[in-house]
């Protein structure tokens, strides 16, 4: 019988390359997505209608608003910036604090589960310079679940945290879930969609998505609204 893990799910082609390396690692994975006050629900809508499809066992969609918070243009009315470089600060669409606060729920879910793997499809190389995407991060998060969960203290289990795409490329990514039978259709990247759904095209994580695509010599197979890579 295959053991459980919990997966952090947007929809979108790095968690849904990280659930097939969960089933590939021998896990059930159960899949959490977020609504998490986003600035467009195109990515729940897909995550609700793929996760079946893309091997979840179950998938919770939990609600919490980081409106109320502020300071991302992913949760406020700025800006999604286009087209920047991304060597340049770290950009406004960094929603503070959210791995951990993901990581978080799926660590409570995990002790309800009996499970003690979790992960996450976070990545240290094509980034948009996030801080809770970084090792050093993923470790610390990692002490921290063996030291504030009841399992953790009485030592029933060891919890980690999975990050199989930390120190990967995104052509790298796409090989691996090529590799694994992932349906990249299935997915969806943008942070400004338009009203049909399509991708912008312009903003980091579609840059990201498109050059990786082309460096691993394939086809995007998504729609855009805009295509200039």
């Amino acid at each position: 019988m295959a053991k459980k893990a919990v997966v952090l799910y947007s929809g979108g082609l790095d968690s849904t390359t990280c659930m097939a390396i969960a089933r590939a690692d021998g896990f059930d994975p159960y899949a959490m997505s977020f609504a998490y006050g986003q600035r467009h629900s195109i990515e729940l809508d897909k995550a609700r209608e793929y996760a079946p499809q893309v091997g979840a066992v179950e998938h919770q969609l939990v609600q919490i608003d980081l409106r109320q918070i502020g300071g991302s243009s992913l949760t406020s009315e700025l800006a999604v910036p286009k087209d920047r470089p991304m060597d340049e600060e770290i950009p406004t669409t960094y929603v503070p604090a959210r791995n951990t606060i993901f990581l978080s729920f799926a660590l409570s879910w995990a002790e309800v589960l009996g499970a003690f793997d979790i992960y996450i499809g976070v990545n240290a190389l094509d980034y948009s310079g996030y801080p809770d995407c970084r090792p050093e991060y993923i470790a610390a998060f990692e002490t921290l679940a063996n030291l504030a969960t009841r399992a953790g203290v009485e030592q029933t289990g060891r919890f980690r945290v999975h990050a199989p795409l930390l120190h990967l490329s995104k052509a790298d990514i796409i090989r691996t879930g090529q590799e694994l039978g992932v349906n990249y259709a299935l997915t969806h990247s943008c942070y400004d969609p338009s009203p049909a759904g399509l991708a912008c095209g312009h903003c980091d994580s579609c840059v990201l998505r498109l050059k990786g695509f082309a460096e691993a010599g394939c086809a995007d197979p998504v729609a855009y609204e805009q295509r200039d890579a």
